[in-house]
């Protein structure tokens, strides 16, 4: 009981040591890339637009463009036999590797955690690898 008690009477030191006799202050605003790129660009929408939001759909939709570009130049898709032992085309080949990113991101953020700089670029290499060897 006595052990109760010592550590009832101690908690509030404990807590103001980490920094809960902060909470409700105002705190300094600083520059941080980070919150710039995900903040909300607008108010009042039906969803929050950031600059990483609107980046993603922009490389999607820059993605299709130059799929059909493609498509239009040279018509069949581009088939190949790859790695995986798959005919595959360009789409397939772009499928296959924007799966295989959304993949390694989450299994990044559900191992490890944020930031994602680093998957960003092994999802980038994936990619790569997608349209060069599949």
């Amino acid at each position: 009981m006595r052990r109760l008690i010592y550590l009832i009477a101690t908690l509030p030191a404990v807590a103001m040591a980490q920094g809960w006799g902060n909470v409700g202050k105002p705190q300094e605003e600083v520059f941080s890339w980070a919150k710039w790129w995900t903040e909300p660009m607008f108010g009042g929408t039906w969803m929050a637009w950031t600059r990483a939001s609107l980046g993603f759909f922009l490389f999607i939709f820059g993605a299709i463009a130059l799929m059909a570009i493609l498509e239009w130049r040279q018509p069949g898709g581009n088939e190949r036999d790859g790695v995986l032992g798959l005919t595959t085309t360009r789409g397939d080949r772009l499928f296959i590797g924007l799966l295989g990113s959304a993949y390694i991101m989450l299994a990044w953020l559900g191992l490890i955690g944020a930031p994602i700089w680093a998957p960003a670029v092994i999802a980038s290499a994936w990619i790569a690898f997608c349209f060069w060897k599949v």
